[in-house]
């Protein structure tokens, strides 16, 4: 039984360009963030402004860290299926010959 794994590592290239994509939306959109904390009635606009790239943080936040543990398990998944199929070619050419 001898897989083709191109396929499956394609697919795991694309997942591992999406982390690193998304690694740098989340590094574009914190560069906007304004580190000094506004609670004045006078800066409302700052605060929702605040509000609103705390909240974009988090979602992006919680997607790069589902999409890097699927592609860390992808990964290491695929690296066991190769070498248990190049195990499994060894030792058959072994008792063949």
């Amino acid at each position: 039984m001898n897989i083709a794994l191109t396929p499956f590592l394609a697919g795991w290239i694309a997942l591992a360009c999406a982390v690193a994509i998304l690694a740098i939306y989340r590094k574009t959109i914190s560069s906007h963030e304004d580190d000094s904390i506004h609670v004045s009635a006078v800066n409302d606009v700052n605060v929702s402004h605040q509000a609103e790239i705390a909240h974009r943080l988090q979602v992006v936040d919680l997607w790069g860290k589902v999409l890097t543990v699927i592609a860390v398990v992808y990964g290491v998944t695929l690296a066991a299926v190769y070498t248990y199929q190049m195990w499994v070619e060894g030792s058959h050419q072994m008792w063949q010959g």
